[in-house]
């Protein structure tokens, strides 16, 4: 596995500026939180293994399994949206454009961790530092890839930006499995990158203007065990959230 480049917190925003994407290791995550270990983070991670299966997936898979939440950052607050469906138009999203996926809402143990608002705050911050002090609509997917049916994969659309301005993706957990190479590419030529994301509490962030992302599928260590990969993705875009959406969730 090829380790990512790791970036300094305090070079963040300059890292973001030049090439569109940086990776904090887990110190330097702490360090964004303002925390003096990982006990905040470890708190919420058992509750990747209550996450409900994605009904979703028009690859026919049964492999993904998420919630979904949404939120606006204004002023250094932070206020919880309405449960609404997770909306991209095609040209953003292959497989699944112009779909409202009403997935299940985030779990209240996560939204009330402590850890929680540090992480959106401390984010869109940075976002506002790349784009200029705004609210930021957030939407937040934590997401298990397991290896049901020998193979898991990440990113069933394949290479793509997401249509917002801000990607962050948080590796949550990497058991039993091989592959989940991330692999960046700049959207204006031919340059690329790619890594793998193995240390927990990771954390990648793209500017999703600048760079399209994807990673490769997974495949289990061992053929009679289960394998998977949990991430943390948090969306941050500006002017509102992607849309159109319909009032309430499908009966």
């Amino acid at each position: 596995m090829l380790a990512p480049p790791i970036t300094a917190l305090d070079a963040l925003n300059a890292t973001l500026r030049a090439q569109g994407h940086a990776v904090l290791d887990a110190a330097g995550v702490l360090a964004l939180l303002g925390l003096p270990d990982c006990t905040g983070l470890d708190a919420i991670a058992p509750l990747w293994d209550e996450l409900p299966p994605d009904a979703w997936l028009r690859d026919g898979g049964h492999y993904r399994r998420r919630r979904h939440g949404c939120f606006i950052v204004r002023g250094g607050g932070i206020e919880a949206v309405t449960h609404r469906a997770h909306f991209q138009p095609v040209e953003y999203n292959a497989l699944h454009g112009g779909l409202e996926r009403w997935f299940e809402l985030l779990d209240a143990r996560m939204v009330s961790a402590p850890i929680w608002p540090r992480l959106l705050a401390a984010l869109a911050a940075h976002a506002s530092a790349l784009k200029g002090e705004q609210p930021w609509y957030v939407e937040a997917h934590p997401i298990r890839i397991d290896t049901t049916g020998g193979i898991g994969r990440p990113t069933p659309e394949g290479a793509h930006r997401d249509g917002v301005d801000l990607v962050a993706v948080m590796l949550v957990a990497r058991v039993g499995i091989r592959g989940g190479e991330t692999r960046l590419f700049d959207t204006t030529g031919p340059h690329g990158i790619r890594f793998t994301l193995a240390e927990r509490w990771t954390l990648l962030v793209l500017d999703d203007a600048r760079v399209i992302h994807e990673t490769t599928p997974i495949q289990p260590l061992d053929a009679a065990r289960l394998g998977h990969r949990d991430t943390l993705v948090l969306t941050f875009r500006a002017g509102g959230f992607q849309g159109p959406i319909t009032a309430s969730r499908p009966s």
